[in-house]
């Protein structure tokens, strides 16, 4: 052993550079091309110019690619990049440009898209610098969430609920249209939040008429597409409409609303030959057999429709959602005794307002009144305030296909329909942390959201905001935080 190290003792320095060499970290861009095919190992190529911006500075990334995509994207941590440059001719088809400005921090991911018409499929990927804050790693969960969640809002590490919303009918457009639901939905996804989406028809109209079959097709087109869309892999679920039982969601075509039958065919194809699946599930589990796909809210205490299945408690809302959940039990019963599976909701959105000055409370406090039964004799002694989730998880529980599935509050405030009194006037401290207490104590229930949060677009929900926190919402939005906190 001696007489080897005398004669090859200059190797050993060698060996210590070569590995202290490998150990020290490389700066510069990291591209990763999904998929297996040949082809993308070559394509697409992307460049950076600068080849190493600085924090702040304006680049340009240029792609090039082996076939000539017509739709394709580019987005920076989530947010699309504005185009320098597209192809002008068939001899240019393969080359396209766009500028954004780097980060303060100095790092971010550009992913090139293709097929966006369609829902956006991710064709590569650069990294720049360290990339974007990882999210945050084990957050507490909670079942606490928001409608419209202010992006700038602080979780206390805990992850929590967002409940976004876009229109089929306003694809392409700001706000409303997939981009920007796509870029929320990746920033709520970097805090930690479970991200539940609420996919309407159009403005004023929840889903699509009753019969009109061409507003269907243009429904589960959109719907195909979101299930697609590679930039909403982080969506928890989705939920179809929302208070369609009311002439306020039917505004494009009152004389047409959406029964509970037709809101069963829409979704599962109920009524339909059992073969066909041009319907909500069966779309959007074709392209993504991961997908939740969750049925909407009724809205309690309104008699603008009833249903044919009479509940326990004849009340218009309880019939019209007795008549639904029976109308998707059937259709997926019957898909199943045929061999297609997996038809049935994997749960359901449904609404529960508190009611803190209703007369059934009798004297007792406001903020108590979600621990309250308020039974209203002139409804048949159906609910009258926030626990008529208990009614909702009733007519759940009752079909064999949907019996224990979850259900989310995705509207929850002290505003009751019928009654007009926003959140800012009448909301008694405490009232949130004892929802929350009820709901913790609710295993089937996995969310309390209030409605909302953050809605800069106009002042129409201003006194609902726990962001803008005008009148009594200061207490709400400070109730919130604590709830946050774990400081009720």
């Amino acid at each position: 052993m001696n007489t080897w190290l005398r004669k090859w003792w200059w190797i050993l320095p060698l060996l210590v550079l070569l590995g202290g060499y490998w150990l020290l970290p490389i700066s510069g861009q990291v591209v990763i091309i999904p998929g297996g095919d040949p082809i993308g190992l070559l394509w697409p190529q992307m460049r950076l110019s600068p080849p190493a911006p600085a924090p702040g500075q304006e680049a340009t990334l240029r792609v090039t690619d082996g076939v000539p995509w017509s739709y394709v994207l580019l987005t920076v941590d989530g947010q699309p990049a504005q185009a320098k440059r597209w192809p002008t001719g068939p001899d240019d088809a393969l080359v396209w440009e766009w500028k954004f400005v780097v980060p303060e921090d100095g790092g971010c991911t550009l992913v090139f898209y293709r097929d966006c018409h369609t829902g956006c499929i991710e064709r590569g990927r650069m990294t720049i610098g360290t990339g974007p804050p990882a999210a945050q790693t084990n957050p507490l969960p909670t079942k606490l969430g928001l409608v419209f969640a202010n992006p700038e809002r602080d979780w206390h590490g805990r992850s929590g609920w967002n409940v976004e919303l876009t229109y089929a009918l306003m694809a392409e457009e700001e706000h409303w249209g997939i981009d920007d639901l796509a870029a929320r939905v990746h920033q709520a996804a970097g805090k930690g939040l479970r991200v539940l989406v609420r996919v309407d028809y159009d403005y004023g109209q929840s889903l699509p008429p009753a019969g009109d079959y061409l507003a269907l097709s243009q429904y589960l087109q959109y719907l195909q597409r979101l299930a697609r869309d590679e930039r909403l892999r982080d969506v928890y679920g989705y939920f179809l409409g929302s208070s369609y039982n009311s002439l306020d969601s039917n505004s494009l075509a009152p004389a047409h609303p959406v029964t509970p039958e037709w809101y069963a065919r829409v979704f599962n194809g109920y009524g339909e030959e059992i073969a066909h699946a041009d319907n909500a599930v069966q779309v959007m589990r074709a392209d993504n057999p991961h997908v939740r796909v969750l049925v909407g809210p009724v809205q309690p205490w309104t008699t603008d429709q009833d249903g044919e299945q009479r509940y326990e408690i004849d009340a218009p809302w309880l019939n019209y959602a007795n008549t639904l959940i029976a109308a998707l039990d059937e259709g997926a019963r019957a898909k199943a005794a045929t061999g297609i599976p997996l038809t049935a909701p994997d749960g359901f959105a449904v609404q529960a307002a508190g009611r803190p000055a209703a007369p059934e409370l009798a004297g007792r406090d406001a903020d108590e009144e979600p621990r309250l039964d308020l039974k209203r004799g002139e409804w048949n002694g159906a609910q009258a305030g926030f626990r008529v989730y208990r009614e909702w998880l009733d007519i759940v529980n009752a079909y064999s296909t949907t019996r224990g599935l979850p259900v989310y509050l995705t509207v929850a405030n002290t505003f009751a329909p019928d009654e007009s009194v926003p959140p800012a006037q009448n909301y008694p401290r405490g009232w949130l942390t004892a929802a929350l207490g009820v709901i913790n104590e609710e295993p089937q229930i996995k969310a309390l959201c209030w409605f909302l949060d953050y809605f800069p677009h106009d002042t129409q929900w201003e006194y609902f905001s726990l962001t803008r926190q005008p009148g009594r919402l200061l207490d709400a939005a400070e109730e919130f935080d604590l709830l946050l906190k774990g400081k009720p």
